[in-house]
């Protein structure tokens, strides 16, 4: 596998994106979208990054964020990846007794010859940034979070999915997630 030197500009946006494991399709529940949601926040009140925008697909997830320092980018998503999958696979192990639970931890299993200390993996192992240069990139990458539902299908319109910044932008509503306004 080829290793790709990352690149963190003080002050530079980062939109990054991650997939789950198995491409499994855990944000469809509520509750374990709420655990993404609050574990984004903690994160940034330890690491105090600036978060512009996120959304939470069923298999990926995309944020946009300033860290400071920018080499703190991996910190970010370490115990946002970490924390989450913990969280969610304890609630899927707790829950055993509904078949969803049951398929989606069977799904999230790795075999025995991948880890040795880990029996499940929540989010795939790499994250992919992309450095925000300029004014139209970042219109551009906060339109295209707030649309991906919609170009899924998932939704019929942008307010219409509880799972990204939208809603704080065009309705000014902070009870999901505060973000951080760049301009």
């Amino acid at each position: 596998m080829p290793f790709y030197h990352r690149v963190y500009t003080p002050g530079q946006l980062q939109f990054i994106t991650a997939s789950t494991y198995r491409r499994a399709p855990l944000s469809l529940s509520d509750r374990f979208r709420h655990c993404f949601v609050q574990r984004l926040e903690e994160e940034r009140q330890e690491l105090h990054f600036l978060l512009v925008g996120w959304v939470l697909m069923p298999e990926h997830f995309h944020i946009l964020i300033r860290p400071e320092p920018a080499e703190s980018t991996p910190l970010v998503m370490k115990g946002l990846k970490e924390e989450s999958a913990r969280r969610i696979i304890k609630t899927l192990r707790q829950n055993l007794q509904y078949p969803w639970c049951r398929k989606t931890l069977a799904r999230l299993r790795l075999p025995s010859t991948v880890h040795d200390e880990s029996h499940y993996r929540l989010w795939q192992r790499r994250f992919y940034p992309f450095n925000v240069f300029s004014e139209q990139k970042f219109q551009e990458k906060l339109d295209y979070m707030h649309n991906n539902p919609v170009t899924r299908g998932l939704v019929s319109a942008p307010g219409d999915r509880p799972g990204s910044s939208w809603r704080f932008y065009f309705l000014e509503d902070a009870s999901v997630l505060r973000m951080d306004r760049m301009s």
